[in-house]
């Protein structure tokens, strides 16, 4: 029984540009983080997988036992738990089954243990992460694994993969368009990431993105312009403008009002929600460190750029 012990670690990850509307191909600027997750596996001389995963405090936050049994048709696994979690990683061990039939199919069974150095609620990637690294333990490809389990553009899935700010574009029936680039502004002491203290659903906000369906040819263009001109810009007076214009196009697209209007108007600096809006996290500039400013709104997680991406 080979019981060798294999670590995987991938990155967390934050859209710049294109949020929704990178799902009908606009191009994004998104950047792995700094902060992670890995997955340690072991064997066992067992038929059971026994899972630990640990936050950012070393605490176990999620334990379970899956018992593997394969029939002449199907894998199949069943938990101690049968909570939601336990559901969810059901679901994506047999989708990784159904990308490679060799995966989970000689009886065997492993110790796994999971370990985030960010805080879960922060939606920095706790799913894209773990897929990746299932998909790199397999030998399956990540975004198909993606598509079969929690979906979405895999932008995510690009930047657990890169150690370096991507570009990242779908094109229709074909693998993702992922180009890294050397994005390392000049004024990146002036931008900082803030928690709004609330975790978004993406999968929610995308529907709701869909069902208003007003993206278009024009619209992909202009996203497209902004990010490259993002991408390259040299002051930070033209990346504050170009984060202005990119709210209210998306502001346009999901029928919300942008979050520097709703909720930081008197801030002397620029404010872009990130992913899924209203949730997660935001990108501000400022002139001066601008902790205070926002923990006297409640926010107390302020993460200078150079802090959170690699």
């Amino acid at each position: 029984m080979n019981t060798k012990t294999k670590t995987y670690r991938s990155n967390g990850k934050l859209l710049l540009t294109a949020e929704y509307a990178v799902l009908d191909g606009a191009k994004a600027l998104a950047i792995p983080t700094k902060y992670g997750q890995s997955l340690t596996v072991s064997g066992n001389n067992t038929n059971v997988i026994n899972w630990k995963s640990y936050n950012e405090l070393g605490d176990v936050w999620f334990e379970d036992t899956f018992s593997i049994e394969n029939t002449s048709t199907a894998l199949s696994v069943t938990s101690a738990l049968k909570n939601d979690i336990s559901k969810r990683l059901i679901e994506i061990l047999k989708a990784t089954n159904n990308l490679n039939s060799e995966f989970l199919s000689k009886d065997k069974g492993f110790d796994i243990k999971t370990h985030q150095d960010f805080n879960r609620l922060w939606g920095l990637g706790t799913s894209s992460t773990l897929i990746n690294n299932i998909a790199n333990w397999a030998n399956v490809n990540a975004f198909q694994l993606l598509k079969q389990t929690f979906g979405g553009s895999g932008y995510d899935i690009a930047c657990a993969q890169n150690d370096n700010p991507i570009t990242f574009q779908l094109h229709t029936n074909k693998n993702p368009l992922v180009e890294p680039i050397h994005f390392n502004p000049d004024f990146k002491q002036h931008l900082y990431f803030v928690y709004l203290n609330q975790k978004q659903n993406s999968r929610d906000g995308i529907l709701a993105y869909k069902k208003l369906n007003k993206i278009n040819r024009e619209i992909i263009k202009n996203i497209k312009d902004i990010t490259e001109a993002m991408s390259t810009c040299k002051s930070l007076s033209e990346f504050e403008s170009l984060i202005a214009t990119h709210e209210t196009i998306i502001a346009n697209l999901i029928q919300q009002e942008p979050i520097k209007t709703r909720l930081f108007s008197d801030f002397k600096g620029a404010v872009k929600s990130l992913g899924a809006w209203g949730g997660d996290f935001i990108l501000v500039t400022s002139s001066n460190d601008p902790t205070t400013y926002f923990k006297t709104k409640g926010l107390n997680t302020v993460i200078p750029y150079e802090a959170m991406i690699l």
